[in-house]
């Protein structure tokens, strides 16, 4: 166990933004999650709703994407792109799926730029200060808690979610 721990200690004191790589290491298993969950629905499911006041399904997916678009934009002490409201009035199944790409596509520009030093300065984005670290904890707080949302979506129409399917693959 020693031994582990000081492999674990010395790999990471050779990592250039060890904070960084630890938020990309939870953030790229979440993308993939929504990715293949946003292909397995068919484009009729893109409407169901697991109860009438609740959003659809496309539009929780397109809700990800708008909070993709904010968070990584905050990262990087930027303010919103304007592709960001053109997700919220996306609703066929391709043009959700890319927008959702195009919103992970950004993300993953914001967090390849970053380093550790940069994510704990403190920036100012629309005239409010803040420090690029809470943005990314947000974006990753919500990918679990959207991709929560959607495996209730998916496992009411008969689909696997992504996770399950990989974990029953193992």
């Amino acid at each position: 166990m020693k031994l582990l721990f000081a492999v674990f200690i010395a790999a990471n004191a050779f990592a250039q933004s060890p904070l960084v790589d630890a938020i990309v290491g939870q953030y790229k298993p979440m993308k993939l999650n929504f990715i293949e969950g946003a292909t397995a629905i068919p484009e009729g499911d893109y409407a169901f709703r697991l109860t009438p006041p609740q959003r659809p399904l496309g539009e929780w997916i397109s809700h990800t994407a708008q909070g993709n678009f904010t968070r990584c934009a905050a990262m990087i002490g930027k303010e919103t792109p304007p592709e960001a409201k053109q997700a919220g009035e996306t609703k066929a199944k391709a043009d959700v799926q890319k927008v959702l790409q195009a919103s992970f596509d950004y993300c993953d520009a914001a967090l390849k730029s970053l380093t550790d030093q940069a994510a704990l300065t403190e920036v100012t984005v629309a005239g409010k200060k803040a420090y690029p670290v809470t943005a990314m904890v947000s974006l990753i707080a919500s990918l679990n808690e959207h991709y929560g949302n959607m495996v209730g979506y998916l496992r009411m129409k008969g689909i696997t979610p992504p996770s399950t399917a990989r974990a029953q693959k193992k």
